[in-house]
């Protein structure tokens, strides 16, 4: 009987990992499987676990933070990022690891230039804190942004011209520009961005969504998510195979 691995978080739509990792599979001649498995609700994992054998399982929205508690143990990376989307089952026991943090240093890492001092964190969820790591460990200030303010979070509105020229770098966390919805963006000022900006969206399907779109029209440069997820990916299958 094939490994079994997977994809879980809500929604899901097209997902890059099960062709992904199935090639990984043929490429190296594994008898395995990778399904995605749309999951409204964390409660329902221990019933999704209990109906596969799995080995592995990527985690994605909303569910990076809230699987926590369903785990038996965590990587010291893990632990200190506070959010999980790789499991591992070995010996019975569910480790989560955080694949993200490796994923997004080194692809941001060729694009930062001296200017690059301080940040936006748009969004606040589990790949958020993954971020903020590496600019923590990268010695860039920071501050988070979301629709609603909060302890040490900004809200949109409270963004105006002079916090976006300070913030050389800004990070879109959140699902705004995402496929199919590719048509919204994170409300900020987009009129004062300008060269010195850089612009990264985790966000990988549009390959150009609206917030790196109205950003490069402002003469900043931009990345998309799509590397830092081969990145992670390949991270999460050193851990399953390793």
């Amino acid at each position: 009987m094939p490994d079994a691995y997977g994809l879980i978080g809500y929604p899901l739509g097209h997902s890059f990992s099960p062709a992904y990792f199935a090639k990984k599979f043929t490429d190296q001649i594994i008898d395995a499987v990778y399904d995605a498995y749309p999951l409204e609700d964390i409660s329902s994992l221990p019933s999704l676990i209990a109906a596969h054998d799995f080995r592995g399982l990527n985690v994605t929205i909303p569910h990076k933070e809230t699987i926590i508690p369903y785990l038996d143990v965590l990587d010291e990376l893990a632990q200190k990022v506070g959010a999980v989307n790789t499991v591992s089952f070995k010996g019975g026991v569910k480790k989560g690891y955080n694949t993200d943090v490796i994923g997004f240093e080194q692809s941001i890492r060729p694009l930062l230039r001296p200017h690059h001092k301080q940040a936006l964190i748009l969004g606040t969820g589990g790949a958020s804190k993954a971020v903020a790591y590496v600019l923590e460990r990268l010695g860039i200030p920071y501050t988070k942004v979301s629709r609603t303010k909060g302890d040490n979070v900004l809200s949109y509105a409270e963004l105006d011209d002079e916090m976006i020229a300070h913030n050389t770098l800004i990070v879109n966390c959140t699902p705004l520009g995402k496929y199919p919805a590719i048509d919204t963006a994170p409300e900020i000022p987009y009129k004062s961005l300008g060269r010195q900006h850089l612009l990264y969206d985790l966000i990988y399907r549009p390959a150009e969504t609206m917030f790196l779109m109205l950003g490069k029209q402002r003469g900043a440069a931009a990345k998309n998510g799509l590397e830092m997820l081969h990145l992670q990916a390949d991270a999460a299958w050193d851990i399953w195979n390793g």
